[in-house]
């Protein structure tokens, strides 16, 4: 059984939402531009990108690739290029760092230390994105309400150091995202199909069991406390999100 049968369960006012998706999309095109968003190719992003092509939106996508994503993420990010109408532009972490990095701490350094799992986060997500963002006033997230409880308050427009963030699916459930994937026939990452709800790098990634929290998957030899890459981060509080 796939995601879809799993999961397509669309809320009483999904109507509602997805009007008001739409809405924020295209108010975020014309009030926030330049914008971009942030896929990191996960169901939550694919919809939104979907969205973006079918309001014809002048909005770019952005992928971060890592150099540690499952080839599954890498197929399908290869198909999204072929296919989206919005231009979808990848961004690769500075390739000495990380052969630097990886030479003196080694391919598996991120099990060793929270320290070392932070640095390599920061090399292959962090400088990316800064240079994602570069030039831009807001950029797009697939963040939701329900993802955890550091997410349970996320809005649907934040202020993010010199620019904002957007969240249009802030109040979407789990089941309204695979239901616009099902109606609209939107292609997502198979690993969703073998239990993984949350999608990131490889080695930081696993399927997680029946009756395990949404993100027990994302590293999952940490205290839940700790998890958290710096991709999300609010700069008024300093308080970090998981990403």
């Amino acid at each position: 059984m796939g995601a879809i049968d799993l999961h397509a369960r669309a809320s009483r006012d999904f109507a509602a939402k997805l009007e008001a998706t739409k809405a924020l999309l295209r108010r975020a095109a014309a009030e926030f531009a330049p914008v971009t968003q942030a896929s990191s190719l996960g169901a939550e992003d694919v919809v939104i990108t979907h969205l973006i092509n079918a309001l014809e939106l002048d909005i770019p996508v952005f992928v971060l690739e890592t150099g540690k994503l499952h080839p599954q993420t890498l197929a399908l990010l290869e198909r999204t290029r072929a296919s989206s109408r919005a231009a979808v532009k990848v961004y690769s972490p500075v390739q000495e760092q990380v052969i630097a990095f990886v030479a003196r701490e080694g391919e598996d350094a991120m099990y060793r230390s929270l320290d070392l799992r932070k640095a390599c986060c920061y090399i292959r997500k962090i400088e990316p994105l800064q240079r994602a963002l570069a030039g831009h006033k807001a950029w797009i997230t697939g963040l939701r309400r329900e993802q955890s409880g550091a997410r349970a308050e996320v809005p649907f427009i934040e202020p993010d150091g010199e620019r904002s963030k957007i969240n249009p699916l802030a109040d979407w459930t789990w089941g309204d995202v695979w239901h616009y994937i099902q109606a609209e026939g939107v292609d997502y990452n198979p690993l969703h199909d073998e239990f993984y709800p949350s999608i990131g790098c490889a080695p930081c990634t696993r399927a997680i069991s029946l009756g395990e929290d949404f993100r027990a998957g994302r590293w999952w030899w940490e205290q839940e406390s700790a998890k958290e890459c710096g991709l999300h981060v609010k700069t008024d509080t300093n308080e970090k999100e998981t990403a």
